[in-house]
């Protein structure tokens, strides 16, 4: 088949969505001709370039204009009564680039990953697949439900009211819809029942994140990883250190917790002010940082779609503390991949628990370490995807 792929991001496995991407063009161009056109910003395009135009026959990228005056195009939004979200990824530029390209060549399909995407004018008769890294209208209501500012609050309503006829309208459209769980295919299939729905679940690449020994771990050091500019990766570390790292800090003085992850925010990065904590900003190899850690941590309290850092962990052999909405959409059992608590005071002991356990942690890593080898290789997500689309 000749497909091309169209993202609002730059394939590439340093960060959640575009490691998703990364692989899955990285799977299909095994197979089948791909063509990628994607938005960026200029810092990334060098860098990551070659090894793109490696597994593409056509590589276009087009520079996503800077988010200045943000707030000031959401009230705009408001007062039009439009998605801020959904305006902001339909581009000229990226429209006269589609149309050239799909006038000069014949695509079985069209692979748009995320809904943000499919709002291009595009000829019928193209078939058009939607990759749904999350359900993004979910995750909207789930940061309204989170939110106590009542202005931020209000918006997240507004904006996910005004997204959730569009996203499932556009889903509706497509050929075929991608998701990354079983729990997603349900509840898009229940609101889309003739819509075809298939899971490709997020994977880790468990070459690159491989076995560690217990012996390079640093005593009583936590982590979380996770782009830090994301809302719910910031509403996690935050009520982390308001809730549980006090609580840990009481049993386990000693304990240490390292934020590892690409542009945090002010908030965020005073965090670092308090004892024991260190937010490190971009690193080189997250590899180094998840090996010398004791215990990895998701207290995730929004969110869509499922957690790359979960996974990551696992195949590094490390125990993990998770909320149930973080690991949600995930084949784990409680207890024996790893451990569950939606409590703060719960959550902090659990952990305390692992620190003070080198046994369980170990069934935890080694057990974590199985299932994604068994269900969550990145070749046997890839192999699914590639399924999936010759099956559509």
């Amino acid at each position: 088949m000749n497909l091309l792929m169209v993202s609002p991001h730059l394939p590439h496995p340093s960060w959640g969505a575009g490691t998703r991407s990364y692989y899955l063009l990285k799977a299909l161009s095994r197979k089948h001709t791909v063509s990628l056109l994607a938005l960026t910003d200029s810092s990334d395009f060098e860098t990551h370039c070659e090894a793109l135009a490696e597994m593409t026959l056509v590589l276009r990228v087009i520079s996503h204009p800077p988010s200045g005056r943000k707030r000031l195009y959401q009230l705009m939004s408001v007062l039009r009564g439009r998605s801020y979200l959904l305006d902001s990824y339909i581009l000229a530029e990226v429209q006269k680039e589609l149309d050239a390209l799909i006038s000069h060549v014949h695509y079985d399909a069209i692979i748009f990953e995320s809904v943000f995407m499919a709002g291009y004018r595009l000829p019928e008769d193209v078939p058009i697949i939607i990759d749904q890294h999350n359900i993004e209208y979910e995750l909207l209501q789930r940061t309204y439900q989170r939110e106590k500012e009542w202005l931020r609050k209000g918006y997240n309503w507004w904006e996910s009211r005004k997204l959730k006829s569009v996203e499932l309208e556009r889903c509706r459209q497509a050929r075929a819809v991608l998701v990354t769980s079983e729990r997603e295919r349900i509840q898009l299939k229940r609101l889309l029942p003739r819509s075809i729905i298939e899971v490709v679940p997020n994977g880790v690449d468990t070459t690159v994140f491989d076995t560690v020994h217990v012996q390079q771990e640093t005593a009583d050091r936590i982590i979380f990883t996770g782009t830090m500019n994301y809302y719910p990766n910031i509403d996690a570390v935050l009520y982390f250190a308001r809730e549980c790292w006090p609580l840990i800090k009481a049993q386990v003085p000693g304990a240490t917790w390292q934020i590892v992850g690409k542009d945090p925010p002010a908030q965020v990065r005073a965090l670092a002010e308090l004892p024991g904590i260190t937010v490190t900003g971009v690193v080189p190899d997250i590899r180094c940082y998840l090996t010398e850690a004791t215990v990895a941590i998701a207290p995730v309290l929004i969110g869509s779609g499922t957690r790359l850092k979960i996974l990551e962990a696992m195949a590094m052999r490390k125990a993990i503390v998770s909320t149930s909405l973080g690991c949600e959409g995930l084949s784990v059992i409680p207890g024996k991949h790893l451990m569950v608590a939606d409590q703060a005071q719960a959550f902090a002991q659990a952990v305390v628990d692992l620190l003070q356990d080198a046994a369980k942690r170990m069934a935890l890593g080694n057990a974590g370490r199985a299932l994604v080898e068994a269900e969550y290789s990145w070749e046997r997500c890839g192999d699914k995807a590639v399924h999936a689309l010759e099956k559509i």
